[in-house]
């Protein structure tokens, strides 16, 4: 099964020779060395670029182990030159090339090399992006497939296909499944056999048993605003242990550097700031976190709000939890939640996930928090069904998942 990946490929050739090292980034299985060893490759190759001017290693390989030292790998580089024309170098998990800030500084210098190296987390590439390169790094991040790529292989309607993608997510090798048991066993292998104990040895953490407890617990409360606060007393009340949110705080922030979880900050809309606790987490594969709960608990409210947040970031929005404060008639203050305030630029959207609504007290419900912003930025409502996008009579779209997910355009409409 071939997925186009038009979005990170076009990226990628819009940075050709920008004199930067190109890094492409994303969770484990996402598509990262199909994007550039393939997809990529592919490109330059009906450019016109002579395949002996691509050079290819990728070190995860056995036969490629003694490249891992850099004074082994440094003079190859070097001799695979053979004359001044443009060389493309490609080079996969990249992390574990010895030294590798300071070879891919030493081969950046070379006039002719353009470069792409991918990497499977935050901690050994975008952080050295920032740290080591010193702006001479230029990061791709790749995501899992969204709805829109994920009809594009699916033989079948759009109905049937949210159901299987809502359970089973994006992630490449598993849209390539065909039956929902292998689907099942795949996400369960990769979450237990590859993500956990990555997690753990990269990060030298001694607790499993902590982590997989952790990530239960986010798993069943996606969409709900949380904090290490929150968490270390659901443990002591809930499974009677104590952990605590110094540990708590740890494991998380390294489950997102590792690109499994993705948080949400609050936003006071009006008071233009951030307020720091709680926040909200989504997992950035819906088939991870399902695989997290034993494929139980997939009521679509949660999964749609997950999905959206997902959307728009692939989109390359930045997205925020909005807070609206309100007085009563008696003065007591009050905080609406709009589920995710989006930014690009001079643009924002006001976007709230609902799964239905069936009557006007709905309706006045969602609008609520969303009539009271302040501002006139663009107001919508995304829900599960909906004959077609429509307006309210004060100015608030809605449109359905479908309408939403399957246009790249939709909040333009």
């Amino acid at each position: 099964m071939e997925f186009a990946r038009r979005r990170y490929l076009d990226r990628l050739i819009s940075k050709q020779h920008n004199g930067l090292i190109k890094v492409v980034t994303g969770i484990r299985r996402c598509g990262k060395s199909y994007l550039l060893f393939t997809l990529f490759k592919n490109y330059l190759l009906k450019s016109g670029v002579p395949a002996d001017h691509i050079i290819e290693m990728a070190f995860d390989g056995f036969e490629n182990k003694k490249f891992r030292n850099p004074n082994v790998f440094f003079p190859y580089i070097k001799g695979e030159i053979k004359d001044d024309a443009q060389y493309y170098v490609l080079l996969d998990e990249v992390q574990m090339l010895g030294e590798f800030e300071a070879v891919l500084n030493s081969l950046l210098r070379m006039p002719n090399l353009d470069i792409y190296v991918t990497g499977s987390n935050a901690k050994f590439l975008s952080i050295d992006v920032i740290t080591e390169f010193r702006g001479r790094g230029d990061e791709i991040h790749i995501e899992p497939l969204t709805f829109a790529e994920f009809m594009e292989c699916y033989k079948g309607n759009k109905y049937d296909g949210w159901n299987e993608y809502m359970l089973f997510g994006g992630l490449p090798p598993v849209v390539s499944l065909s039956s929902h048991r292998e689907k099942i066993d795949f996400l369960e292998r990769l979450f237990a056999e590859t993500y956990i104990k990555d997690v753990m040895k990269r990060n030298k953490l001694h607790g499993e048993d902590e982590m997989n407890d952790i990530l239960n617990m986010l798993a069943s409360s996606v969409g709900s605003l949380t904090n290490p606060s929150k968490l270390s007393a659901s443990f002591k009340s809930i499974k009677h242990v104590s952990i605590g949110q110094k540990t708590i705080k740890r494991y998380i922030d390294c489950l997102c550097e590792a690109y499994i979880l993705e948080k949400a900050f609050r936003y006071d809309i009006k008071g233009k700031a951030y307020i720091g606790t709680p926040q909200k987490y989504y997992f950035t594969d819906m088939g991870l976190r399902n695989a997290r709960i034993n494929f139980r608990q997939t009521e679509e409210t949660h999964i749609l709000e997950n999905i959206i947040f997902n959307e728009l970031r692939c989109r390359g929005y930045k997205v925020d939890v909005g807070v609206v404060e309100l007085s009563d008639p008696n003065g007591k203050r009050k905080q609406l939640e709009i589920d995710f305030v989006c930014n690009e630029g001079s643009k924002r959207y006001y976007i709230q996930s609902a799964f239905a609504i069936p009557n006007s007290a709905k309706e006045e419900q969602e609008k609520r928090p969303l009539s009271h912003t302040g501002d006139n930025f663009k107001k919508i409502i995304i829900v599960k069904d909906a004959a077609a996008p429509w307006y309210t009579e004060d100015g608030i779209l809605v449109m359905s998942i479908y309408d939403f997910l399957l246009n790249e355009n939709s909040l333009e409409l």
